[in-house]
């Protein structure tokens, strides 16, 4: 939860504007995403082993699955590691960040897996070139924090 004061000119000033929370933020969400990324390929070889002999079982059908087996893995990591209490993955937590929400609620899981969802659907479409859009904005943030209001922050 943040803190909330007003300012002389009545907007409202919390501590998620406050420069220190994004020092080295880049570095370490970079650091975070390699980290969390590994983390998905290792959760993916105990379910590939599943949809293979889910695949022997069904004659072939299941291995139907193995399409979209890492994008369904990758999303339910984020959604419920992000989406939890630590408002972080694992990865984000080793790194020492982790995402706020600009108005100051929490990060549910459903925005946790659009937060993601979003982040992979922005680098298809508008190449990776898009991730210099964080040089440019003064809380670092990218085009997925952007359009859902968050923000990543160093962890305190």
């Amino acid at each position: 939860m943040t803190d909330r004061t007003i300012n002389l000119d009545g907007t409202h000033r919390t501590d998620l504007d406050a420069p220190r929370l994004y020092d080295g933020v880049r570095s370490r969400r970079i650091i975070g995403f390699i980290a969390d990324y590994t983390f998905v390929l290792l959760l993916s070889i105990p379910a590939a082993i599943v949809v293979a002999f889910l695949g022997i079982l069904t004659l072939g059908l299941g291995w139907l699955l193995y399409g979209i087996l890492l994008p369904l893995i990758a999303i339910l990591y984020v959604g419920f590691t992000m989406g939890g209490a630590s408002q972080a993955t694992p990865g984000m937590r080793l790194a020492g960040v982790r995402l706020e929400r600009l108005g100051g609620g929490r990060v549910d899981p459903p925005l946790a897996m659009l937060h993601g969802v979003l982040f992979w659907a922005s680098n298809a479409v508008l190449t990776p070139l898009i991730l210099l859009v964080a040089l440019f904005t003064p809380r670092k943030q990218l085009l997925q924090d952007l359009l859902l209001g968050t923000v990543v922050v160093r962890a305190r």
